[in-house]
Order: C-alpha cells, then structure tokens, then sequence
C-alpha cells in the first residue's frame, strides 16, 4: 500500500506572498481524501508540488508505493495525441521512456533503413518487453474494452479529441485503477461526466485498495466518497490546512464551531491585551505621584511585556465574502411556451422528439439527462442562437428577458478585451463603480486581466455578475456549478432563493438540484419528458 505525507510545507509566490504556509497532512494506506478550497487557495500549486513538478521552498513531500496522476485536463496534450499515447502517458516512468524510445528508433528507420535503425528499433522493441510494455497493453485492452466497448489494438490510433470529455476521464482512470500504482491523485475527476458516469466514479474510488487524494467541487461526489476532507484555508500570512476527520455532511457545522472557538480565544487575548494595557497606563500615573508604586508599575511592565511575546491565539480563516444579488423581476404568467419542439444538431441529427412543455413564472427547473441528447442545444435555442435548427413553436412571454450563462464560457465578443472594458462597453460602468461590482465577486483582483485568462471558475463568477447587471427575469444557467468553488456555488443557490424571476438550469449537479421543484428529462431515446423528481438513471 501507499501513502502521501505533506509536512510543514511553506511556498511563495513570484512577487513574495506566502501562498502556503505550514501546511501538513497525510493520506494513509486506502484512504479516500478530498482536497478542498476557494479558488487561488493553493490547490493546484500543492498538487504540482506532489507531482513533482516544483518544490517547496521549505517542508517536505513523501510518496510510497508510486504515484499515478490524472491532471485536470487530460485531453489538452495536443489536438493530434491518440488513445495509446493518452494511456502511455498516465504510465509509469520506465513505460514512457520504452514508448517514446520506440517511436524515435521508428521514426529514424523510416527515414533510414539502415541496418543500425533496424538494429536500434528492434531493441526498442525487446526494451519494451523487458520493461513490462506488453503486461499494460493487456490492461489497457481491458480499459480499452470496458470504456469504449472495443478493443485496444481497434482504437490504439483513435484520436483522442474524437473522444468526449467523459470517455477520456474514464479511459485514464480505469487504467491508473488497474495500474501498479497504490496512490492515486485525481484532480477534479468528475468533471465532463453525466450522472451515471459519476456513481460509477464513486463506485470505483470507494472499492479500490489504493490510497486516493482527489480534489473536486461536486457535492454529493465529496459525501459519497471522501471518508476525510482537507480544506485549505485562506490566512493573513497564507493559506493553511486544516484536516476534518468526517464526512463531508459533517464538515460546515464541524468548521463553523471550530472558526468560532479561534473568534472567541482571539476575543478573549484581545480583552486581556487591553486589560493589561490599561493597567499599565493606570500604574503608570500613580508612579509619577507616588514611589511606592514604582515596583507594581515596573511589573506590570514585564508581564504585558511577556503576554505579547507569546502572542495571540490562531485567528479564524479568512472567509469567502462573495455577495451575488441576482434580482429579476415580475413577468407574464406563462414565461415560455414549447409547442411539438424537435431539435436537430448541425449535422443535421434529430435531438428531440416533439414535445410540449409550458414553463411559468417562478419556477425553477431542472434540466436532466446524459451528454449529448440536446440539453445545450435547448438553451442556446431559447436564447435566440440562430446556429440552432429546430421545428415547432416557441413563445416566449410578456416582460421575459432571458440570461443567459454559457457551459463553455464561451464569449467570443469578450476575447481580447478585460474585464473593465467588458464592463465598460456593456454597462458604461467606470473604474470605481466597475471594481465595486468585482469586489461583490471577489474578482476586483482580475480586473485588468483579459477574461479568457481567467481560470474557469473566475469566468464562471464573472458570468454570474453579468447576469446580476443585466436585469435578467429568465435565466438559463448552463452547468453553472461546473468550476464553482463550494462557497460560490452555496452563494449562487442562496442568491437564486432570493431571485424574483423563473430559473432553467442544465446540471450534473445532485446536489445542486435539491433547490429546484421541476425535472425536464431528456431521454437517450428523443423523448423528452417532466418527472416528478430527479431522474439520473438514463
């Protein structure tokens, strides 16, 4: 078995901000641990650190048993990587080095056929072998198989942007599963996977033997599997880790009692500092009037002296204050009308089956059903993409002004542009008032940075404080959850309890849905249909 020991790690950032300061926790042999925190936390930067990728500047990062690592965006090696190379590159070191030595001996006896490329390309080949190459092209048929329901050798070439985002997490972690490694570490595994894909993602993190740190925004992922939660915390001298030994149902009310335990010992060394401040300056008086005071006065001296050395007590984490204040406003009873809607994809493919659907003011619901059955294509229907072919009639009711939050971030109006001169040219809002509206988003930071240089939960927030600007009475909120931070996404739902206006949502998101008294599915079959409750099993 494996473990990873993080201890008494410190590291600063290019400029001299300490991000992580006196961070120490351990993943023992078959523990499930989730690694949580706000965006800019450290995360990533803790991650590189046990990848190997950089070093602390002071403590230390231990592994046994090797690391099989499966980084957040697996896909984006380059556009032309195929299947075997994907699951070459989630191998161990010596079966990287074996593959990539077979690809350059290939290359050269192609170009050369001489006998020493031949020479050279068959003990490539034998290397491969020696080193265990043909044991993982076994458990990568078996992947392969599993997966993608064909067989290594009929998809070994396959582009892997052929693949959707799911079928590539799922390839990659079904092989680290069936690899030598006995620690794993996943970064935000879940992302791209419909529901379905997601329990067979619990289902297979919960039954392995190996130790597993996995970082992931997904609530109900977070419950069901995480039997620890590591949450960095942000702090005045840097971010720090704090270890909940619970569940993740059991970690606010965990967290909240202990910040208000630190409020309250700060509370108490503050009084006492004044206290004894207060004493001294009292002492202090009666010396200059009476020598015989001179002695408690010097005393006093010494112990206020000594009660700073030590110092205060561990203030509370720096909270997340982000303020989303999504309004709307009152409209038509029927705010949309679907009458015999088919919908069809740019290749001409039909989505839907004709169906009906009314949606009324207020509601709030939730669209369901797996990758690929039109769900976007609905929203970006309603919101007027002319890109969108569909049959049918569409009404849209009195007073709806319809937002409209893209899963992919999509914005090519904002590319090139920052954030003040989005906010500029949409809302004619100026330097102060425009760092105001951020500030809300904990986003004032960013406000010269160009949006598409912000990580995927900053555009996400970003999003969100457009649709706040925009007045919108409709909202379509496309994956919103996706790359939200849990205190952003708790935000989001507090703020949606408060809108006055009607709700759509596309999600994955179980959690997510408990806010929401409305299921539209869409079925794998066409058919697309209102159920009483949440339907994940498609």
């Amino acid at each position: 078995m494996g473990h990873i020991d993080i201890s008494g790690v410190e590291y600063a950032l290019s400029d001299g901000r300490v991000l992580l300061s006196d961070v120490s926790f351990r993943v023992g042999d078959g523990a499930k641990v989730a690694l949580i925190g706000p965006n800019g936390s450290g995360k990533t930067t803790l991650i590189r650190m046990i990848c190997g990728d950089i070093s602390p500047d002071e403590g230390t990062v231990a592994i046994t048993g090797g690391l099989g690592v499966m980084r957040q965006f697996i896909g984006s090696v380059r556009d032309e990587t195929t299947v075997r190379q994907l699951l070459t590159s989630v191998a161990p070191a010596r079966i990287r080095e074996a593959a990539a030595r077979i690809t350059e001996t290939e290359n050269a006896m192609n170009a050369d056929p001489s006998e020493k490329n031949q020479m050279a390309y068959a003990q490539a080949i034998i290397d491969w072998g020696d080193c265990g190459g043909y044991d993982f092209e076994v458990i990568w048929d078996k992947c392969c198989t599993e997966m993608l329901d064909k067989s290594f050798d009929e998809v070994t070439d396959r582009l892997v942007s052929s693949l959707s985002g799911g079928e590539q997490k799922k390839l990659v972690l079904r092989a680290l599963l069936d690899g030598p490694e006995e620690v794993l570490l996943l970064d935000e595994p879940d992302n791209y996977l419909d529901v379905p894909s997601k329990r067979w993602l619990e289902k297979v993190i919960s039954e392995t033997k190996k130790s597993v740190l996995f970082i992931s925004h997904d609530r109900e992922l977070l419950q069901n599997t995480a039997t620890r939660i590591v949450a960095l915390e942000q702090g005045v001298n840097g971010n720090t880790a704090w270890v909940h030994g619970g569940k993740f149902d059991t970690w606010h009310d965990a967290r909240n009692a202990r910040n208000a335990r630190f409020a309250e010992l700060l509370l108490r060394w503050q009084q006492e500092h004044q206290r004894l401040k207060d004493l001294v300056r009292t002492l202090q008086i009666q010396a200059a009037s009476s020598h015989a005071m001179s002695s408690k006065y010097h005393a006093m001296q010494t112990r206020l002296r000594k009660f700073e050395e030590v110092g205060p007590p561990e203030a509370p984490p720096i909270e997340q204050d982000l303020n989303v204040g999504l309004r709307g406003g009152r409209t038509g009873l029927r705010a949309l009308t679907f009458e015999n809607i088919s919908i069809t994809n740019l290749s001409g493919e039909v989505l839907t089956k004709p169906f009906n659907f009314e949606v009324f003011f207020g509601d709030r619901i939730a669209i369901l059903g797996k990758n690929g059955t039109g769900k976007s294509h609905f929203f970006r229907m309603i919101s007027g993409d002319s890109d969108v072919a569909y049959t049918g009639n569409l009404k849209v009711g009195a007073r709806v002004e319809i937002g409209y939050f893209a899963q992919t971030h999509a914005h090519p109006e904002f590319e090139d542009k920052t954030l003040l001169e989005i906010l500029w040219e949409s809302y004619s809002l100026q330097l102060g008032p425009a760092k105001s509206v951020l500030r809300k988003y904990e986003i004032d930071k960013q406000a010269e940075q160009k949006f598409t240089s912000l990580s995927g939960g900053q555009q996400a927030r970003f999003q969100i404080l457009l649709l706040e600007l925009s007045g919108s009475t409709l909202l379509l909120l496309d994956e919103p959850t996706d790359n939200l931070d849990l205190a952003s996404a708790e935000a989001l739902e507090h703020s949606l309890d408060r809108y006055e206006g009607t709700v759509l949502t596309v999600t994955h998101d179980r959690w997510f849905t408990r806010g929401f008294n409305r299921f539209l599915v869409f079925g794998a079959d066409g058919r697309v249909y209102e159920s009483p409750e949440p339907v994940f099993d498609f």
